[in-house]
């Protein structure tokens, strides 16, 4: 599991998935399963999170930067 960290650019409470934009600009999808994984209730619009990408390049989790991970 690969940790980046990035900043939310879009969020929908409804479907639960958003897009993060990366430090380099690079935006990336994330999926409600990625945001059920990480025991939040909601993401805030420029808000710093950590990003656990699994073994095929797609968002596995997306958390706050303090939570502790189980890498």
């Amino acid at each position: 599991m690969r940790l980046m960290q990035g900043t939310v650019a879009t969020y929908d409470p409804q479907t639960r998935s958003g897009t993060l934009l990366l430090d380099d600009g690079t935006e990336l999808p994330f999926p409600a399963a990625a945001f059920d994984a990480s025991g939040l209730r909601l993401l805030r619009l420029g808000q710093r999170v950590q990003i656990d990408k699994d073994k095929s390049g797609g968002v596995g989790r997306v958390s706050l930067p303090t939570m502790p991970t189980n890498s």
